[in-house]
């Protein structure tokens, strides 16, 4: 007997409104569904944090590439004109970058103090995921600096007021000697993730020449190309031979490679608890597969009365789990889709609820995200692939859970049902 019969059987038991049988395997589908919308969320969401966290950092902090001279720091002149005269490359940036305190008129704390052309804040990539908080990012003089927000509030600086930063001095013969610089805040940035910009002390490359010792701090160049993802090794190699035996280029993979890492461990170390929760939810098919077998035993015989093999009623019900894996993919997938591109709407509602409860009893705001280590809004990256994978997954684990009470339904004997009906 051709397998198309049980194929069309199959899907009868599944979908009829006959009461035995098929309750059982749509039951079954409902607790694949429901164990694949966390899934997909888990999957959207991870991907996104991911996804933006490093887009800040390789357009904001590390850049695509960098290119850095140990041997000789005077000819980062040189480099720069070859680097923007150079195919393929959007734009090359100097910048300095040392620590210092940094005192404002609530208090002092340390700073990330970076000195960088102004024109790389202006990059289009750059102003994508860069906030002003308050006032603007022109600096239009040496003595004008952006702050991060999290620094601006902790100094309590706002618009206009001078603050001083202090860099530490070598003498010639060893000496350190604290140095106070002055400047006035010309803006508040955000770049939407707090642990990026906590620290941030924006001024000019020129200023950073004057008030930042060069004993003390990292000049390199900063370098944008047209992909960071698929050409930022191709190009390190290329450009390191264009700049010659004293540079060296590093990809932004290179200068984060450890947070990367830590991030994509994460990511499939959440998928795999949630491909666990799939597989459980799988094995109800092996329970409602055996239900089926015996609410339909009187089907099985006159199959096999009418000469159907032991195998056509095997894959009878492999087709049954089939479909219950198919139907429970599709359902669980799209409410998952449904939840995940809607996923910063939900935590705003949850935040609201329930900090209107917190509020009758005077509580602290609770907030699901913490913008010290999350984003503040998460964006949306749809992996159609992995979800690809995550339902071919279900559907294989269902069939595979079936085949045990299938193969026990082709070994039964019709003469055994018949005595009973």
């Amino acid at each position: 007997m051709k397998p198309m019969p049980g194929f069309f059987v199959a899907f009868r038991y599944l979908f009829s409104r006959d009461p035995e049988g098929g309750r059982y395997l749509r039951g079954a589908a409902i607790g694949i569904a429901l164990s694949l919308i966390p899934i997909v969320v888990t999957l959207i969401v991870a991907d996104g944090m991911i996804r933006g966290i490093t887009d800040r950092y390789i357009e904001l902090g590390t850049s695509h590439l960098q290119a850095r001279n140990y041997i000789k720091s005077n000819n980062i002149e040189t480099a720069l004109t070859l680097l923007n005269n150079t195919d393929g490359v959007r734009g090359a940036y100097r910048e300095q970058q040392s620590m210092g305190v940094i005192v404002g008129n609530g208090g002092r704390t340390g700073a990330t103090i970076r000195a960088v052309d102004p024109e790389f804040w202006e990059d289009t990539s750059s102003r994508a995921y860069l906030t002003v908080i308050d006032g603007n990012m022109q600096l239009e003089t040496d003595r004008e600096i952006l702050l991060g927000r999290e620094l601006a509030t902790t100094i309590n600086a706002q618009i206009g007021d001078t603050v001083r930063i202090m860099t530490i001095r070598v003498t010639d013969d060893g000496r350190s000697i604290p140095r106070l610089t002055p400047f006035t805040v010309k803006g508040i940035i955000s770049s939407g993730y707090q642990e990026l910009d906590a620290l941030w002390c924006i001024m000019t490359y020129s200023a950073g020449q004057l008030a930042l010792p060069p004993e003390l701090s990292t000049a390199y160049i900063l370098i944008k190309i047209n992909d960071p993802y698929k050409d930022a090794d191709q190009y390190a190699v290329w450009l390191e031979q264009v700049l010659g035996q004293d540079f060296w280029v590093f990809t932004w993979k290179n200068l984060i490679r450890a947070q990367y890492s830590s991030y994509e461990s994460t990511r499939q170390l959440l998928l795999f608890i949630m491909a666990l929760i799939v597989m459980v939810a799988a094995v109800n098919v092996s329970s409602a597969t055996s239900m089926l077998v015996i609410e339909r035993q009187r089907d099985l015989a006159i199959f096999k009365a009418c000469g159907a093999p032991p195998r056509f009623t095997s894959q009878l019900f492999i087709w049954g789990a089939f479909f219950t894996g198919l139907v429970g993919s599709i359902i669980g997938i799209s409410l998952g889709l449904l939840v995940g591109v809607n996923i910063n709407g939900c935590i705003q509602g949850i935040e609201a609820i329930l900090n209107f409860f917190t509020s009758l009893f005077h509580g602290e705001t609770i907030k699901i995200l913490d913008p010290g280590f999350y984003l503040e809004v998460i964006p949306i990256i749809i992996d159609w692939g992995a979800l690809t994978l995550i339902g071919a997954f279900t559907i294989l684990s269902s069939m595979l859970a079936s085949w045990i009470p299938a193969y026990r339904a082709g070994r039964i004997k019709p003469i055994e049902i018949l005595r009973k009906y």
